[in-house]
């Protein structure tokens, strides 16, 4: 196997071996050249060459670059200050990733508050990519519109996040601007013939950009969806779909010779070996490398009770901690200011879990790790026997909160459900039978008691999330983060974290489809603000409500063990009361 300095793989014996001998079958049966051949055979021939677009992307948009120069030198002789890009999983998730990576504050990056742009000159580049009324109106008040370019990201068009979050800033930028000149504020990119389109010639917007229908949100990141992020931000284009083209040449050669096509083989031999969790470790500078890793891997391969599960922001711990359905990668920056990490996974890899390691000395080689992972897990997808391009499950969650949100704008209120469970300031839903179960091993009725009942269903081989319909703000996240390592570090069970609703385009395809052992603790909360929706009878408020009810609502009808604890309106003492509940269950 390929294991020079940059990119290394540490496997048990039996792993190891397993491997070898799915590359032997890719060299005999000529798979590499096959997969270039867009050939739906390598998978489950249900229409898979017709998704894959991204594997030519690179060198179509090497052929654009006089478009994107041009639009380069626009933005950074123009006024604006910031750019706002709406979207939602495939369509903002690397745009994030960038913004975190090259944008800084106070020289430190990937910090979340970033406010620098990311080369002097242009604007910073901020991501709205959620329904929570009070992070919409956070987003809108940290900026001054009227020096403020919005780009509004999706593919289909149809989206509820993007389509809900552009009418509300598209009427905000009329209030700010005027009717006449907001559609100069704003970008699309959609692709052809989408709803979106449409929308944006009729408001005049300043751009259009197209992408390829032939290529999946999550597979998107060299596209449009990402490239011109990258360029209204001041990255250079050039360089880096050079290291993007790096990556697709070598993703051209022999199995032996190709480290795509072999983590690939080792992520889904692993998977199909058990090993279905795939632990994400990141130095501090691409720490959000992880996000967009979560929702190519997670979407890809979680369905028909199949998939690998990624752990992303899990702090490393100590071996024991780790039980044997775990893979972990580690993603390297050359140039870290922190490097105690690095003792830290090899002493994973001495007790012998599998590593991959993976080193970048430049941070434009991240456009590189787009493709290779997205090879990789093509690949995978080929070895697990599942089509890697669809996401039925994520279909299923979008048909119920439609039909959730049909049912408010008809009664004025979405549908009420009765708690298993109620106290001061919480109330605890479950399905019936569950309850039942979960009442059976607490008598007491008491929230630390049903979440004792509900945590002491994980069992070997299980994973716990946390799924939070909450404002995606630092505080939120750390409070839940200690939650989830106080349950790995008791359970010794991989944990996961997702915020809702951008988790439903990402890892809530494995949630549902994948196999299931995931026992999951969604948290909502009420609403200190609610923001209206210009020409809705939906406000922020109802959307998030109604996506939290549809993905509970889903879950459930598959059989997943899930609860979901409702907080009152002072989120952070409510998060403290959950916190203390959690460790008397765990005690």
């Amino acid at each position: 196997m390929n294991n020079d300095m940059s990119f290394r793989f540490a496997l048990p014996p039996e792993l190891r071996d397993a491997v070898e001998v799915a590359a032997a079958d890719w060299s005999a049966n000529h798979k590499v050249v096959r997969f270039w051949q867009k050939d739906a055979s390598l998978w489950t021939k249900d229409g898979e060459e017709k998704w894959l677009g991204w594997i030519d992307i690179v060198e179509r948009q090497q052929q654009d670059l006089a478009t994107y120069a041009e639009l380069g030198a626009e933005i950074e002789t123009a006024d604006f200050e910031t750019i706002l890009l709406l979207g939602m999983g495939g369509s903002s998730l690397c745009p994030e990733v960038l913004s975190l990576t090259f944008g800084q504050r106070d020289g430190v990056p990937g910090d979340r508050s970033s406010s620098l742009g990311c080369r002097p000159g242009f604007p910073e580049l901020r991501i709205v990519d959620s329904t929570d009324p009070e992070q919409v109106w956070t987003a809108r008040n940290e900026v001054n519109l009227a020096d403020t370019l919005v780009v509004v990201a999706s593919k289909s068009g149809s989206t509820l996040e993007p389509n809900v979050l552009k009418q509300f800033f598209f009427n905000e930028m009329k209030n700010a601007v005027g009717a006449q000149e907001a559609g100069s504020h704003f970008i699309a990119i959609t692709d052809p013939g989408s709803k979106m389109e449409q929308v944006a010639k009729d408001d005049g917007f300043r751009y259009i950009f197209y992408g390829d229908p032939a290529i999946g949100g999550r597979f998107s990141a060299l596209s449009p969806f990402g490239v011109v992020a990258a360029t209204l931000a001041g990255l250079n284009t050039e360089k880096l779909l050079a290291e993007a083209a790096k990556a697709v040449a070598s993703a051209k050669l022999e199995p032996a010779e190709n480290p795509a096509v072999q983590l690939g083989l080792l992520l889904g031999t692993a998977a199909n070996a058990g090993r279905d969790k795939l632990t994400i470790f990141t130095s501090p500078e691409i720490a959000d490398l992880g996000a967009w890793m979560e929702q190519l891997v997670a979407e890809s391969t979680g369905k028909l009770g199949k998939g690998i599960t990624p752990v992303d922001r899990e702090a490393i711990a100590a071996p024991e901690i780790y039980g044997k359905d775990r893979i972990f990668a580690y993603i390297r920056y050359a140039g870290t200011a922190d490097s105690s990490q690095d003792a830290k996974v090899k002493a994973i890899e001495a007790a012998g879990h599998p590593v991959v390691t993976i080193e970048i000395a430049d941070l434009y080689e991240i456009f590189g790790q787009f493709f290779t992972w997205e090879v990789a897990t093509s690949v995978a997808g080929s070895v697990m026997g599942i089509n890697p391009f669809n996401q039925p499950d994520v279909e299923s969650a979008k048909i119920e909160t439609k039909t959730l949100t049909a049912a408010y704008e008809e009664t004025g209120k979405l549908p009420a459900r009765m708690p298993a469970l109620e106290g001061e300031g919480f109330k605890l839903f479950a399905t019936e039978a569950y309850a039942a179960t979960l009442k059976a091993a607490a008598p007491a009725g008491t929230l630390a008691g049903y979440l004792r009942a509900h945590l002491s269903q994980i069992h070997e081989g299980d994973y716990f999330a946390a799924l939070a319909y909450l404002p995606m703000f630092a505080e939120n996240e750390a409070a839940i983060q200690r939650l989830r390592h106080k349950v790995r570090d008791k359970k010794h069970v991989a944990t996961c974290l997702g915020f809702g609703p951008r988790f439903l385009h990402s890892t809530g395809q494995d949630y549902k489809g994948g196999p299931n052992t995931g026992v999951f603790l969604q948290i909502t909360a009420d609403h200190s603000v609610d923001v209206e929706i210009s020409g809705q009878k939906l406000t922020f408020g109802v959307v998030i409500d109604a996506q939290a009810a549809g993905d509970l609502a889903v879950l459930e009808s598959r059989g997943r063990r899930a609860v979901r604890v409702h907080l009152g309106v002072d989120l952070a003492a409510g998060l403290e009361m959950l916190a203390a509940a959690m460790d008397e269950a765990l005690w």
